[in-house]
């Protein structure tokens, strides 16, 4: 299996495999988003640190049966051969009906074959009031006329 584009990524590339990520995390579909990664992915996602696609997809499934509503955008911020370095922010509500929003940098290591071998995440939220939401979406894709995070002042 291969997931082009492939490294050493151009501008152009690495904005499309940014868009990809986001449009699969956008997806909450737990299997689909682990198979952008290798079978022996690293991740680091705060606290924790793993490794496996069956990882992945058990930390995904977790995530996103607690996290409601969730929409996501990301950002390209650099590259460099097989390195992609991205800024994100996501929102979503809990099962008591909070909002958060989420701000994080992703770094991204890629095999040969386009698939993620390593991804290293830092996060914060905070709380925000339902009429502080800025991702409005119906759940699913970003829609193309969406303003991302510079446009947004994130």
């Amino acid at each position: 299996m291969t997931r082009p584009p492939f490294p050493p990524f151009d501008e152009s590339a690495a904005i499309t495999k940014v868009r990809m990520a986001e449009d699969g995390w956008n997806s909450r579909d737990p299997e689909k988003v682990a198979l952008a990664y290798t079978p022996d992915c690293q991740w680091r996602n705060r606290a924790e640190i793993f490794q496996g696609r069956e990882r992945i997809t058990e930390f995904l499934t977790r995530k996103w049966a607690s996290e409601l509503g969730y929409r996501l955008i990301k950002e390209l911020w650099a590259h460099q051969g097989n390195r992609i370095a991205v800024r994100f922010a996501y929102e979503y509500r809990d099962d008591s009906g909070s909002w958060f929003r989420a701000y994080g940098n992703e770094n991204w290591d890629f095999a040969p074959d386009g698939l993620m071998q390593r991804r290293i995440a830092s996060i914060n939220e905070l709380p925000i009031t339902e009429d502080a939401r800025l991702f409005h979406w119906p759940l699913g894709r970003r829609p193309d006329d969406h303003p991302g995070l510079s446009d947004l002042g994130l």
